[in-house]
């Protein structure tokens, strides 16, 4: 049963950056996505990046693309979230999940019910 604990949220102005790691309890498979979702009350969980394990290929909703990195330290089972420029409506609480098994294309990658294990979220507060 594989256990994600995310950290490196916080409340930050308008512009600035904020750094998410997420890390796993165990060894992720080469052939899984691993992404982060965010979720604001009211609303569904939806995709911002995700990163394929086994070639570190990686994918951004648009609302985040040219502001968002997703990265992975496989020797660490950590992946990060590098989040620029950073705007009001990018508030909300933040998720990781993992889909063993799964590639980062097609419609699973993106499907919050498509994911089996998830962190407990970090909230990301930007005024």
């Amino acid at each position: 049963h594989v256990q994600l604990v995310e950290s490196g949220g916080g409340s930050v102005q308008a512009g600035e950056s904020l750094r998410l790691s997420c890390t796993a309890s165990e060894y992720i498979a080469s052939d899984s996505c691993l992404s982060w979702f965010r979720q604001v009350p009211g609303k569904r969980r939806e995709g911002v990046a995700r990163i394929y394990v086994g070639d570190g290929s990686t994918y951004y909703d648009n609302s985040v693309k040219g502001r968002f990195t997703i990265s992975q330290d496989s020797a660490k089972n950590t992946i990060y979230l590098q989040m620029a420029n950073l705007k009001p409506e990018d508030t909300a609480m933040y998720y990781c999940g993992a889909n063993l098994g799964a590639p980062c294309v097609g419609g699973s990658a993106t499907l919050s019910e498509d994911y089996q294990y998830w962190g407990q979220g970090t909230q990301v507060t930007v005024s």
